[in-house]
């Protein structure tokens, strides 16, 4: 099984993405300010709207949600137990493409964990 490479992934992501920030910076910092919004702590903790936004992710098997939801979850301290619960709810909604997707996610998980080599 190959290494999929998400923090190189998330990498070229901002990397592609910097000329459209460039030329398009009225959109780009209203899905910042959707993003801050839709994050902020309330009646859900933001480690469980990234837990939440992770299952769509992977649910819609989308490789660089991964990448950066499993940083911020890292970030925001989830357990690998908490991880593995909602992966499961993945699996019941998604059914096999999901747990192909889940198994990428654990792979981020364990990649993302470990700060870099230098």
């Amino acid at each position: 099984m190959s290494t999929f490479d998400h923090s190189g992934l998330m990498q070229d992501i901002n990397a592609s993405l910097a000329p459209f920030r460039k030329a398009q910076p009225d959109a780009m910092a209203g899905f910042g300010q959707l993003a801050k919004a839709a994050m902020t702590d309330g009646a859900l903790n933001a480690k469980q709207k990234e837990l939440i936004a992770l299952a769509i992710g992977i649910t819609q098997r989308c490789s660089g949600c991964i990448g950066f939801h499993v940083k911020a979850l890292h970030k925001l301290e989830c357990t690998r137990d908490e991880l593995e619960e909602m992966l499961a709810v993945c699996v019941y909604m998604g059914g096999g493409p999901a747990l192909m997707y889940a198994a990428e996610a654990i792979k981020a998980w364990e990649m993302l964990a470990s700060p870099p080599k230098a």
